[in-house]
């Protein structure tokens, strides 16, 4: 009997392995899709109540991908006319990084040549246009794979999300008491840190937003949106928007502009982004700031954009499995 349980247990093992190595390529578009699960879960249960659950996963998953597909295209649109104006402006003098050129030439005492780094890389590009064209279509071909195996999984854990729960309770060889306080303490923190990061990137991009319209950056509103969705990113999200946009003012000869937004930037927008997410999350999730930090960098690293939400839940898991296990199996304290 031991002899047959050890060699199951090894071929679980081995299983497991494989099973592992064949989810790693699209681990990102895995978490996502269990992340979706997790924030549509409740409006499933309702619809349940009105129609099948097939039907209601259908409905979620369709209005989820309408939900991002138009304004990514918007975006898109958007980006890409300003690039192109942006790129005329150069080309027929009405913009120059001379302004950009003599700031950092007082900041840092050295001569930058941008016209002609940027005539560099064009130039690389087009050397390397084959290549770079050929990788950048596998990359393409690599997400639209992923997104799709999102969706795919997205209509499956709403559909069978409750199933599933079930088949992991009966499996865990864990008392159901003891289940059920575990499941309760994870839920709590996957709700807090994705209610914290999100107020995080509301009020981060506000004020960033805040910035453009007080400098008189073209189009404001519709960067303030985007930079409410960048902020979900710690560190560099509001600046993918707000440090062009300097960059953009002294193109223009605007250099009291730039230079009062890179200020403005760097000082409130920076802060709230290294202060701010540590609080809220800790406020909602009870887990100590530090421990934030630690593990929305380190889920970054290792896990990609989606470490950003798993990473401090993955300590908080471990701290609040700690805690069940002191609280249930821990040696008692008498009094």
């Amino acid at each position: 009997m031991k002899a047959a349980t050890g060699l199951l247990l090894v071929l679980v093992g081995i299983l497991l392995l494989f099973s592992v190595a064949l989810v790693l390529p699209f681990l990102q578009y895995f978490l996502l899709a269990v992340l979706l699960a997790y924030v549509l879960a409740p409006l499933q249960r309702r619809l349940v109540g009105r129609m099948a659950p097939r039907t209601a996963a259908g409905v979620l998953v369709t209005a989820a991908t309408v939900a991002v597909i138009v304004p990514l295209v918007v975006v898109v649109r958007v980006t890409a006319s300003e690039a192109i104006s942006l790129l005329e402006g150069l080309r027929e003098g009405e913009l120059t990084l001379a302004g950009v050129e003599q700031f950092l030439l007082e900041l840092t005492g050295q001569e930058v040549d941008l016209t002609e780094m940027l005539r560099t890389a064009v130039g690389e590009v087009g050397t390397e246009g084959v290549g770079s064209l050929l990788g950048a279509f596998g990359v393409l071909a690599h997400t639209v794979l992923g997104l799709g195996l999102t969706v795919f999984l997205l209509f499956y854990f709403l559909k069978d999300g409750e199933r599933l729960l079930g088949w992991l309770r009966a499996t865990t060889p864990l008392p159901d008491r003891v289940q059920a306080d575990l499941y309760a303490r994870l839920d709590g923190i996957m709700g807090a840190v994705l209610v914290g990061h999100v107020l995080v990137a509301l009020v981060q991009g506000v004020l960033a937003g805040l910035g453009l319209f007080a400098t008189g950056v073209p189009n404001a509103t519709f960067w303030t949106a985007v930079m409410v969705v960048l902020s979900l990113l710690p560190i560099v999200g509001s600046f993918m928007v707000w440090g062009p946009a300097v960059v953009y003012l002294f193109a223009i000869g605007q250099p009291v502009p730039a230079l009062l937004l890179l200020v403005y930037g760097t000082i409130v927008v920076g802060i709230s982004d290294d202060y701010l997410r540590p609080i809220v999350v800790d406020r909602y999730a009870k887990v100590n700031p530090s421990v934030i930090i630690i593990g929305v960098l380190g889920g970054v690293y290792v896990l990609g954009f989606m470490g950003i939400f798993f990473g401090p839940v993955i300590i908080g898991a471990l701290r609040a499995t700690l805690d069940v296990y002191r609280e249930e199996y821990g040696p008692r304290t008498r009094a």
